[in-house]
């Protein structure tokens, strides 16, 4: 992950920790709210997670020789752990059932974006550390290879994500759209929902725990998060066999291109697929030569 300018050097991270053990009891809390929903072991897995966090930092400060070079200063895992845990507090206090009434779109608002908004105002103005941002360009044109994965996801959805709805029924968890209006809605919301799910779950959940794990620990710390999000959104049946590679690519994507607008461009053209595919379904006949199903 790219350094913010202002940002001291970062300590390598350790292959292997204890601190593995309460991040994934924060990332735990999220199936807690989203899958099984029950908020009560939500709570009690994030308050087990960063009181362990808080035990195990301490436990390696005491053993961790002085460094020699003391602008290198290790990210605190409590802090970055505590961060993820507002995000998810503020969300899981909303149902997540797909609405499109005023009501319901600005409950989505206030509490996605403060989801957002609040673990950025910490880290940045509470803590001071910067933990949290969003690399809008990131790592300059796109190559390519980028640009042949856009296509690439656009051919994808078209040959999987009709099938997915359609046969397993789950179309049905979003509202029926059968009037202008109602589309318009649910275009709007679903490419917003898109944008959202890059800033929490990649630039804030996933960045946070990128601090202190390897690369593919977290990553799939993340996707635990990601996909369970989805599922209680509507992504469910047999969803998890096509939410969690999209969860892990995306954090592979903005590994590699350390770029918000690219993975946001990628997610919002599998979205545009997802949001054809529900008007699709909810109006036979209306886009049949579009799709195979």
């Amino acid at each position: 992950m790219p350094a913010h300018p202002d940002a001291p050097p970062a300590p390598a991270v350790r292959t292997w920790s204890w601190s593995l053990a309460p991040a994934l009891l924060v990332c735990l809390a999220a199936p807690a709210f989203f899958v099984v929903r029950v908020p009560w072991l939500g709570w009690v897995l994030l308050a087990a997670g960063l009181a362990i966090a808080s035990v195990t930092e301490r436990a390696d400060a005491s053993t961790r020789p002085a460094a020699s070079d003391s602008s290198i200063r290790r990210p605190s895992l409590v802090r970055d752990l505590s961060l993820i845990a507002v995000g998810l507090l503020i969300v899981s206090a909303i149902p997540l059932k797909a609405e499109l009434d005023n009501l319901a779109i600005l409950r989505f608002a206030i509490a996605l974006g403060g989801a957002v908004a609040v673990p950025y105002v910490i880290s940045r103005w509470a803590y001071r550390d910067r933990a949290i941002r969003f690399p809008w360009r990131g790592g300059g044109r796109w190559t390519r290879f980028q640009w042949t994965w856009l296509v690439a996801v656009l051919l994808l959805g078209w040959l999987i994500l009709p099938f997915y709805f359609i046969t397993s029924g789950v179309y049905l968890n979003w509202p029926v759209v059968d009037t202008p209006e109602l589309i318009a809605r649910l275009f709007v919301g679903v490419g917003a929902v898109g944008i959202w799910d890059e800033l929490f779950f990649i630039c804030t959940c996933f960045a946070l725990l990128r601090r202190h794990f390897p690369f593919w620990q977290a990553n799939i710390l993340q996707s635990v998060v990601f996909v369970s999000f989805l599922w209680e959104l509507g992504y469910q049946a047999w969803g998890p066999v096509l939410t969690i590679p999209f969860a892990l690519l995306q954090g592979f994507i903005f590994m590699k291109t350390r770029s918000l607008a690219y993975v946001v461009t990628v997610h919002l053209l599998f979205d545009a697929v997802v949001f054809l595919v529900l008007v699709h379904a909810h109006n036979p006949g209306t886009l049949d030569r579009l799709f195979l199903v």
